[in-house]
């Protein structure tokens, strides 16, 4: 079983696709199929590679703003390549609302460069509602 799962021709298959090599081979017993699709479940190296199709998506919970500039989105992307003037991140900020968008290239995050974001870009340019 070893050899036709995971030896020099064995492919990794599933359990189906094992117990047909292991006919192929010229082997048979009652309980093949079953042994076959136990073996690949307990294959380490299937485990490992395997897709987790079979873990449940978790629920999305979308976030709902009643009114422009009620509830905000911030995320920093990177680090990316260095830009010509030394920027590695961008700062992004989404209005839930409007699907408005804010951006800024930032040589390093800081708190202090966040802060600074929303009140020169957001709160400074639309008030603070």
């Amino acid at each position: 079983m070893e050899e036709a799962h995971s030896g020099v021709c064995g492919a990794h298959q599933s359990g189906q696709s094992y117990t047909f090599r292991i006919k192929r081979m010229g082997y048979y017993w009652p309980t093949m199929v079953k042994d076959c699709i136990d073996y690949a479940k307990r294959c380490q190296a299937c485990q490992f590679h395997a897709n987790l199709i079979h873990q449940p998506p978790e629920p999305l919970h979308p976030t709902v703003a009643s009114w422009p500039f009620d509830a905000w989105g911030l995320n920093v992307v990177g680090p990316m390549t260095k830009s010509s003037r030394g920027h590695l991140y961008i700062l992004a900020a989404i209005d839930y609302f409007s699907k408005w968008a804010e951006a800024v290239p930032l040589k390093e995050v800081k708190k202090e460069n966040v802060a600074d974001f929303i009140r020169t870009n957001i709160i400074y340019r639309y008030g603070d509602h």
